[in-house]
């Protein structure tokens, strides 16, 4: 047997040293692929990635070096974003410019991999924000190259052991307070880190059928979950609902969004994510990714927060 074809796929990640691609790393692994990591040169975060994955440390608008580091890949899968910034060349960087990179080397190549973008849900809505246009646009430019064999991701909230973004929501619903920013019945899909690992894994062993597909997928639960049902499954007795105004939100971004640009730091809450926060729902659908794949999200809410919660005193 040639030992080539004997050797496990090998597959390059980008973001790996972020929150979800760390659980991308274990999953993969665990699965037995061999994983090459790319990584900018300067990142900071290089502890971040499991001692069993290939580290290759090269940036995305390096033609040159980044069709090197693609050399005998299998498939890519490309998890680097932005989710803070004051302005659109916040995201840029990480949510378009890479993207188009990425896919221009692919598409020099003489036989270029298969490659998954991992977007988010907000691209549905490019109007609302610079995040949502940036991860739009990020689609568009893969979407540009029909000669590539590529799937696009759009999970929704995605949260789990190492969240920073959506730790906070949940540790005030744990402790029986949940503060509702959009309508009264509002509903909002989510999705558990290692689902979302386990989503991967399902596009990997699935050939070309996804080829050219975008899917939103979340944890099953039937059209989402309203607050009630997030309190009931993440709280540990009561949950008071404390409705916040568009207004006294709109008025809190715009103060954070100031004072960014003062201090120098990249905002979380801007104008741009408040039109986010207040839409009526972000629901997803899991039925074409599960007919295709046969993969199927394996953790509840309820267990999903206990889980992180369990990880985090343990830390």
């Amino acid at each position: 047997m040639d030992d080539a074809k004997a050797r496990p796929p090998l597959l390059a990640l980008t973001g790996a040293t972020g929150f979800i691609g760390q659980q991308l790393q274990r999953q993969l692994l665990a699965d037995g692929f061999r994983l090459r990591v790319l990584v900018r040169p300067d990142s900071p975060r290089l502890g971040n990635i499991l001692p069993e994955a290939q580290v290759t440390r090269v940036r995305l608008d390096d033609a040159t070096g980044l069709a090197e580091a693609l050399q005998g890949v299998n498939a890519v899968v490309y998890c680097a974003g932005s989710v803070r910034g004051r302005d659109p060349a916040d995201f840029a960087a990480a949510n378009i410019d890479g993207v188009r990179y990425l896919a221009g080397v692919l598409s020099s190549l003489d036989e270029p991999p298969r490659v998954l973008l991992i977007s988010s849900l907000a691209a549905s809505r490019p109007e609302l924000s610079a995040y949502a246009a940036s991860k739009a646009e990020g689609e568009r430019q893969l979407r540009a190259h029909p000669e590539l064999a590529w799937t696009i991701l759009r999970p929704p909230a995605v949260y789990g052991p190492g969240d920073k973004e959506m730790r906070s929501i949940l540790a005030s619903i744990r402790h029986g307070l949940a503060f509702v920013p959009g309508p009264p019945r509002q509903r909002l899909s989510l999705l558990y880190a290692q689902d979302l690992a386990s989503a991967v894994s399902a596009w990997l062993a699935s050939g070309e059928a996804c080829r050219h597909q975008v899917f939103e997928i979340d944890d099953g639960h039937p059209d989402g979950y309203d607050w009630g049902q997030i309190g009931e499954a993440v709280g540990r007795g009561r949950v008071r609902q404390i409705h916040v105004p568009a207004a006294v939100l709109r008025l809190l971004a715009r103060i954070n969004w100031g004072l960014s640009g003062m201090l120098g730091y990249a905002p979380m809450l801007t104008p741009g994510k408040v039109r986010e926060l207040t839409q009526k729902a972000w629901v997803c659908d899991n039925a074409a990714f599960a007919r295709i794949t046969g993969w199927k999200p394996a953790v509840s809410l309820r267990e999903g927060a206990r889980r992180m919660f369990d990880e985090t005193s343990r830390g």
